[in-house]
């Protein structure tokens, strides 16, 4: 098994990807380049990364916008360093505020971008370590478990409970941002992955779906509040657990 840790560089300059491709390949770490959004999206569903390196600027969906829906994606927790051409004070908050580890304005030195890559593999530890979205961990809240590498939900009778792909999809948004607010429309982009037509109904429908299925039907429910004039919050504190 290869050993070394997998950085996905995702970057439209052509000359930027061949730079970091080799000069992090001689220093030890397999390198995964993409040009864009999609190219990224279908290398995570493929690969087991454990770092992505994200320009800010790119045609179609930019990095502050690849960098949020990762953040409500069963690949939640994988760490993210930001690039920009702009090295506004603005930029970097916006970039750390949408879930980025990290941040480095271009031109950068290859050694800085280095010692950061060190730095926020050690801090966040790397996608094996964290294990997120591997079938050994899962994720549990309320003695309910779900299970991303297996897309299971299994309630605290372990018994297996049915969901469809969209309510699968909606719930992960949720289970990994607990505690957030999230707004209609935000869950929608988030949650909707590469199929969108899954998610042609109402998000409203989708929460109220997986409410029934989570025994959450009150009339004030604790699971997935309703924030009024917001969208929705998961309420439960999450962990990882053993399968």
């Amino acid at each position: 098994m290869n050993k070394q840790p997998h950085i996905l560089v995702v970057d439209d300059h052509a000359e930027i990807r061949q730079l970091l491709q080799r000069y992090l390949g001689d220093h030890g770490y397999r390198v995964t380049t993409a040009a864009n959004g999609r190219a990224m999206q279908r290398l995570l569903a493929d690969a087991a990364i454990d770092l992505v390196i994200l320009d800010l600027m790119m045609p179609g969906d930019d990095g502050l916008t690849l960098c949020r829906n990762l953040r409500a994606s069963p690949h939640a927790e994988l760490p993210v360093i930001m690039l920009t051409a702009m090295g506004e004070d603005t930029d970097r908050i916006v970039g750390l505020e949408m879930g980025a580890d990290d941040y480095l304005a271009k031109p950068f030195n290859p050694r800085e971008l280095l010692a950061r890559i060190k730095a926020v593999m050690r801090r966040t530890g790397t996608r094996r370590e964290r294990g997120l979205g591997e079938s050994a961990e899962r994720l549990c809240f309320l003695g309910w478990t779900l299970a991303p590498q297996s897309r299971e939900l299994i309630d605290p009778e372990q018994t297996l409970v049915p969901l469809s792909t969209a309510e699968f999809a909606l719930l992960m948004a949720l289970v990994t941002r607990p505690r957030r607010v999230l707004s209609r429309d935000q869950l929608l982009d988030l949650a909707r992955g590469r199929d969108a037509r899954a998610f042609d109904r109402a998000i409203d429908t989708l929460v109220s779906r997986l409410r029934r299925k989570l025994g959450d039907q009150s009339r004030e429910p604790q699971i997935i509040k309703t924030i009024r004039g917001d969208g929705y919050l998961f309420a439960p504190k999450v962990e990882r657990c053993d399968a």
